[in-house]
């Protein structure tokens, strides 16, 4: 059975209903009253509180979410069926700003009362459905809260009219996107698929070669760790002018950038993995006339494997960030860092916005590739075990 909300929306919703018999009379009122007389503070105030309400599409929508709530709270219902007889409240809900701005109102204060109801009840909706196991609580809910996000962020920029040079609605930020389409694929191609992938490729793989050679030749380790502190503490925007000297304008000195950015996580990470081995483990191999390279392999190794994934994902976005940044210190007249800088100078906030989507997409899908990697190849490890 569903365990009830410690947050309940109902006196959200009910403060907003509240004004509506008291801003009518004052409306019909002031219908009847001489245009040119003055109307005071408190006047204004009340049609402020319930002109919302004279919109009937969103009265409509504001009645089925009511109906919604009440209809899903009234009895204890199981998890599953309570979130889906508060989906139509919410969805009626979330439509009704949208309908007020489409009849040609404001969004009043009433309204935005309302929504924090409705947002109210989306938070006990993800409240149900993490109670569950599977996809609800692993795909669902992370996917519904991005999609509690672009909501918000449209209906806000909407409903306090915020100028799109400030801050575009996701709206425009797609059709920004949908009108730049060819030029962002090339931006893709340039940055992502030929700087970051090389620069990645070389710098994990040289991290991990170093790391196995740091391991078995001790002082490069007592050499390379401290080095490696320094490098990370340098700024980008110092590496980046110095590796476009170097390799010039093209991907090569992006790459070079992402390199440089992905070593010495990879050094360190794998270093502490293998040195995660115990004692005893390594005292067994070495019963069994193991050698060092067949304990590396059969023993040192995996256990190292979540502290390389770990360097793996991190560098995921280390490197992105790195090639981006790295553009804007000179490039073909292509690539994102390209794109984002020309777009602000001319200040089309929509191509900056979709170029930033497209770069978190990337990152955030590389990442989520690398952690189901990890998951399949080290679902024996302990730490997984632990879940």
């Amino acid at each position: 059975m569903s365990a009830r909300s410690k947050i309940t929306p109902l006196p959200l919703l009910m403060l907003a209903a509240l004004p509506m018999p008291m801003g009518w009379l004052v409306a019909k009122a002031a219908e009847s009253a001489d245009p040119g007389e003055a109307t005071d503070f408190g006047d204004e105030a009340a049609r402020s509180l319930v002109y919302w309400w004279q919109c009937w599409p969103a009265l409509a929508a504001a009645l089925v979410a009511l109906a919604g709530f009440w209809l899903a709270r009234g009895r204890p219902w199981p998890r599953r069926v309570e979130a889906a007889l508060l989906v139509p409240a919410i969805l009626a809900g979330c439509a009704l700003p949208f309908l007020v701005i489409g009849s040609g109102f404001e969004v009043g204060p009433g309204a935005w009362v309302f929504l924090l109801g409705v947002l109210a009840l989306i938070w006990h909706l993800f409240a149900l459905l993490s109670g569950e196991e599977g996809y609800a609580r692993h795909l669902l809910v992370p996917g519904l809260f991005g999609v509690a996000v672009i909501y918000l962020w449209q209906v806000l920029v909407q409903g306090f009219e915020i100028p799109a040079v400030l801050l575009p609605p996701p709206t425009g930020v797609a059709l920004s996107f949908v009108d730049q389409t060819a030029e962002m694929w090339g931006d893709f191609v340039q940055t992502v698929l030929r700087s970051v992938v090389r620069g990645y490729l070389i710098g994990c793989g040289a991290g991990f070669v170093v790391a196995i050679l740091a391991d078995r030749i001790p002082f490069l380790a007592r050499g390379l760790l401290p080095f490696g502190n320094l490098v990370s503490a340098l700024p980008i925007v110092g590496i980046a002018p110095i590796m476009v000297m170097w390799f010039g304008f093209d991907w090569q000195s992006k790459a070079a950038v992402v390199a440089v950015m992905t070593f010495f996580p990879m050094l360190v990470n794998t270093l502490s993995g293998l040195a995660e081995s115990e004692r005893i483990q390594i005292d067994l191999m070495r019963s069994y006339a193991a050698g060092y390279w067949r304990t590396l392999v059969m023993l040192r190794l995996p256990n190292a494997l979540p502290f390389i994934f770990n360097a793996l994902k991190i560098n995921s976005t280390l490197a992105l960030i790195g090639a981006i940044v790295a553009e804007f210190f000179g490039t073909p007249i292509v690539g994102m860092g390209f794109r984002i800088s020309t777009a602000v100078a001319r200040m089309d906030l929509g191509v900056v916005w979709a170029t930033i989507v497209v770069a978190a997409l990337t990152g955030s899908l590389a990442y989520g590739g690398i952690a189901m990697v990890e998951r399949a190849v080290t679902a024996w490890h302990q730490s997984y075990r632990r879940r």
